[in-house]
């Protein structure tokens, strides 16, 4: 065998099995806009939407999934669209400005003459177990600012749990619905906490 015919043979394997490797898939938790109801009324504040803390643990590309023995499993051609605190906060504002009839003005000018509602997120936990469900566990701080005024703070927890289908779409999709619920969370709360002052945090298992 002659070397061209030796390297020749090199490339063609090279390229079959370039031809023949898994394909990357990418997912988000951004749901589709039609998937919330929008506010049919604009909430009494202005909101910003402040940035999202995550666990080092699942807050890179790759999905993470727990496995049943307690591990962890980083499954590299299954990859969020950009990095799950970004998604997570991205997803999260979207669904609170249809349900605030707002725009986040985080980062921006704000009305001097009407209250600003910052919403902080800690998520403490993000698990995904394939074929079974999805969990969130997010502690959320409420921040109301008036003019001249005194700050006031309200800091809840949620733990969202979701059954998932068979397949990381269907994972997806659940992730997708706990984010949704936990909105729906936020938003009830906070619109009852502008008006009347004395709200109390939700039930913290949903």
């Amino acid at each position: 065998m002659t070397l061209r015919t030796h390297l020749f043979g090199i490339a063609t394997a090279l390229s079959l099995a370039a031809c023949t490797s898994t394909p990357t898939h990418y997912y988000t938790l951004i749901a589709p806009a039609t998937s919330a109801p929008a506010s049919t009324a604009q909430a009494s504040f202005q909101f910003e939407m402040l940035p999202v803390l995550m666990p080092v643990q699942v807050d890179q590309p790759p999905v993470v999934v727990r496995q049943g023995n307690g591990s962890l499993a980083i499954l590299e051609n299954d990859r969020w669209g950009a990095p799950l605190g970004d998604e997570f906060h991205d997803a999260l504002t979207g669904q609170l400005e249809r349900r605030f009839g707002l725009r986040d003005l985080a980062g921006l000018p704000k009305q001097g003459d009407q209250p600003v509602l910052s919403l902080r997120t800690d998520v403490r936990r993000f698990e995904s177990v394939l074929d079974q469900y999805a969990l969130i566990d997010v502690v959320w701080n409420l921040s109301l600012s008036n003019s001249g005024a005194k700050r006031q703070n309200l800091t809840c927890s949620s733990v969202i749990r979701q059954p998932a289908g068979v397949g990381m779409e269907n994972l997806v999709l659940a992730h997708q619905h706990a984010v949704s619920v936990l909105a729906d969370t936020i938003a009830k709360t906070a619109n009852d906490w502008a008006r009347q002052g004395g709200a109390r945090c939700p039930a913290s298992v949903q």
